[in-house]
């Protein structure tokens, strides 16, 4: 089970120094990913009287997609979005991005996918909130063509690429595609389409019914469940061996990755954030483990 962290988007802030010194700090203390989740413009409370989402305009975002342009000069640590709003956004541009990534990586990028629940965002996008489930469908298929072949021809429901294609094509070929995952259709969705998962839920019951549904799924549309990978979430909250027990369930679930996750424990800056990682490396053995190529 590979071991990362969650890039606390919301508490880092924007000096670039910091960002850099996350990323190298976390890469020593034997980590092996960094996940990143993504924004690309917040709601304003003052304009939008009835808003209620987590997230909201004064709340920091770096884009992923350039955040790890600039990681991967820095470090060999695979880097992972969780999630990109995928429907809210063009698919060969998306594709265009995540090739990169995955170049300038060598190839350690997963491109984690989902759905969102942000329909101000949506419209600033230029999307339509009520068709992402449909869309997002035809969008991994798009995906996986450009990044595989020379040129493609696709007439879709919400995408047109006439004899166009990518240069230079990825290092993985298909890059990994993971699903953020939270109701039944997305449980159906990643048995189907998915190399991976984000379960939305701690060990436990709910973790097995949604397991269960997800390789249902991959079942029905003849594919190897156990070729699926999971990774789960765990936040600290101040116990080292709170955080053990946790990594040790998700073991146990059949996960192939967790995230170390430090954001909205009350931690002061990047050094903050990086102490509580290192206390944990420590407690779990990590500073053993050197990430490479």
């Amino acid at each position: 089970m590979r071991i990362g962290v969650v890039f606390p988007q919301t508490e880092i802030g924007s000096d670039a120094g910091a960002v850099r010194a996350y990323g190298q700090a976390v890469q020593e203390l034997g980590y092996r990913h960094v996940m990143a989740y993504d924004h690309v413009v917040g709601a304003d409370p003052e304009v939008h009287r009835d808003w209620r989402g987590v997230y909201d305009v004064h709340t920091t975002f770096h884009e992923p997609m350039v955040l790890f342009g600039f990681l991967a000069a820095l470090t060999s640590l695979e880097l992972v979005t969780s999630i990109i709003i995928l429907p809210q956004r063009q698919t060969a541009l998306v594709a265009k991005q995540a090739a990169e990534v995955d170049l300038l990586t060598s190839g350690h990028f997963r491109l984690g996918v989902g759905l969102g629940w942000n329909a101000v965002e949506y419209e600033a996008l230029g999307q339509d909130f009520a068709v992402r489930g449909r869309r997002v469908e035809e969008q991994v298929g798009l995906l996986r063509r450009l990044w595989t072949e020379r040129t493609v021809t696709f007439h879709g429901e919400y995408d047109r690429i006439t004899g166009a294609g990518l240069a230079p094509l990825p290092v993985q070929r298909p890059i990994p595609l993971w699903f953020g995952a939270q109701s039944l259709p997305a449980y159906r969705r990643a048995g189907r389409l998915a190399d991976g998962w984000f379960p939305q839920m701690g060990p436990g019951p709910r973790l097995v019914e949604a397991k269960a549904v997800v390789d249902e799924a991959a079942l029905r549309a003849g594919r190897d469940p156990s070729t699926l990978g999971m990774e789960g979430r765990v936040s600290w909250q101040g116990d080292p061996e709170e955080v053990a027990g946790l990594a040790r369930q998700w073991r146990e679930a059949g996960a192939t990755h967790i995230a170390v996750n430090t954001m909205n424990a009350g931690l002061a800056g990047v050094e903050g954030h990086l102490a509580a990682l290192e206390t944990v490396a420590a407690t779990l053995g990590l500073r053993e483990v050197r990430p490479g190529r």
